[in-house]
């Protein structure tokens, strides 16, 4: 599976989600932020996501402007579509979903910390997204972040993958970190990253990643 890491900015018409969905249109999937779509604008993601066949994975944000976790298949078809869970509560139900054969879960931004709890009963999980609204605050944050995705792809032997804006700060402290990581089965880092906000394509099967419109190119893993 090809998987499109986006890490665009806060903007209000899909700008960047457009660009990069006509693009690329051998990617499987496109993976983005937590609260980057509005609701005003789901249609025009489904329809995008049905036209060029593409599954998009990220957060938009409702009439009350409240964050939800989204997941659309390559139809158009929503097949996830859940509140945030609260610091205080276990991590929301559904958290996976089924697909075309594949088995994907899902943290929402800081439901990371949950992830280990409330998906450990989920079991043949290939693929988990972590949506993050913006990037850290601080490096302490950044490597508490990245440690607890390693250890959810080692609970699951699964692949698990996030990304953040480009933009904006943590409860307006005036500071951010943007970042985007994939981890693989054995809990390898294959992507880390902070501070880069380019566009990877991660290709699960030959185990590459491109980085778009640079010159490092196709980089091996594994």
């Amino acid at each position: 599976m090809k998987i499109l890491i986006g890490q665009p900015k806060m903007e209000q018409h899909l700008e960047q989600f457009i660009q990069d969905i006509n693009a690329n249109p051998t990617v499987d999937l496109i993976l983005y932020p937590e609260g980057y779509c509005q609701v005003t604008h789901l249609d025009e993601v489904k329809e995008l996501a049905k036209r060029f066949q593409t599954a998009v994975v990220m957060g938009y944000r409702n009439e009350q402007n409240v964050d939800r976790a989204l997941i659309i298949n390559k139809r158009g078809e929503t097949m996830l579509d859940r509140a945030k869970t609260p610091e205080t509560m276990p991590l929301f139900m559904p958290s996976t979903v089924e697909d075309d054969g594949f088995r994907y879960g899902y943290v929402l931004c800081r439901e990371i910390f949950m992830g280990l709890e409330g998906l450990k009963s989920e079991e043949n999980i290939q693929l988990i997204f972590n949506p993050i609204g913006v990037g850290m605050f601080s490096e302490e944050q950044y490597a508490d972040w990245s440690g607890e995705a390693k250890k959810i792809a080692m609970q699951q032997h699964s692949i698990i993958l996030g990304t953040s804006h480009a933009d904006g700060s943590y409860r307006n402290c005036g500071h951010s970190i943007p970042i985007a990581y994939c981890f693989d089965e054995t809990g390898e880092a294959i992507l880390l990253s902070k501070n880069d906000t380019r566009t990877r394509i991660v290709d699960t099967v030959l185990r590459t990643i491109e980085v778009l419109d640079s010159p490092v190119g196709t980089v091996q893993w594994g």
